[in-house]
């Protein structure tokens, strides 16, 4: 009875953990190789205009990713049209090479963030692209593909406050 109890509690847990969850998605890389002409897109439709969200960039890598930061090229598309373009850069691993994703195997899941306190200004249906946009310090035409990314997903969670 004691362990019934437990599982139930543990299960209740996660599930009020993840209860700000408004969208979340992958798309899985073929191949574990980035083609910089892949673009990851995501069809987000979103009928709350009143609250704050954070949006993620969630993305697995597994050993044979060899850089330490990530650059990304992101475009999120209004449904009026508007267009918001982003270059970013994220740290992959630490200044003495471990990686700062989760995970106990050779994937390790990261959680970017890409957006923090969004609030949508209108309903409708939003557009995320991703886009991977890495060089190496004497490449001019970019890594492709990029090796080790299996996976690239959004992820928006409503901010309770």
């Amino acid at each position: 009875m004691r362990k019934i109890v437990m599982i139930l509690i543990t299960g209740f847990s996660l599930i009020a953990c993840d209860s700000n969850r408004v969208f979340d998605k992958y798309q899985t890389i073929p191949n574990n190789e980035w083609e910089s002409e892949n673009i990851i897109e995501f069809e987000v439709p979103v009928t709350d205009t009143i609250s704050r969200n954070n949006v993620f960039i969630n993305l697995r890598n597994n050993k044979d990713y060899k850089f330490n930061n990530l650059f990304l090229i992101t475009q999120m598309e209004f449904p009026n049209g508007m267009k918001l373009v982003d270059t970013l850069e994220y740290r992959m691993t630490t200044s003495d090479g471990h990686w700062l994703g989760k995970g106990s195997s050779d994937t390790k899941e990261n959680i970017l963030f890409y957006k923090e306190g969004k609030q949508f200004p209108e309903q409708g249906t939003y557009k995320f692209s991703v886009q991977q946009a890495m060089r190496e310090s004497s490449d001019v035409e970019g890594k492709d593909p990029l090796e080790g990314v299996s996976d690239v997903g959004i992820r928006i969670e409503k901010i309770r406050n």
